[in-house]
């Protein structure tokens, strides 16, 4: 089971912390991954991080986004800075790229101009 959390509404510029929890047994063999859906779009896959800690990002993120686990806490967090309005969206994490695990509700981010 996942469970994204530290979504909420910030100024364009702004910056938010989101994290992910996911179960023991289950963390630390997967790559994670941040999605995200905005509203009239597809989901799309964000970032992601192996077991090895090597990352990857979308585009639209690059250099903005920041993905980073702890296996001792069976976390996966996205830092986001320079929010832009286009990154209002929910945002999810699951394994990738499988995304085996239920979607759950997500987190909302909403970015202000």
């Amino acid at each position: 089971q996942l469970q994204a959390s530290g979504g909420g509404l910030v100024q364009a510029g702004g910056s938010l912390r989101l994290s992910c929890a996911a179960s023991k047994n289950i963390f630390r063999l997967n790559t994670w991954g941040w999605y995200r859906h905005p509203p009239g779009k597809q989901r799309e896959l964000l970032a992601l991080i192996t077991p090895a800690r090597i990352t990857n990002y979308a585009d639209s993120v690059k250099g903005r986004f920041t993905i980073s686990r702890d296996d001792a806490k069976n976390t996966v967090d996205l830092q986001m800075s320079s929010l832009k309005p286009e990154d209002t969206a929910v945002y999810y994490c699951n394994a990738y790229p499988s995304a085996f695990l239920s979607w759950g509700q997500g987190t909302q981010v909403t970015v202000s101009s």
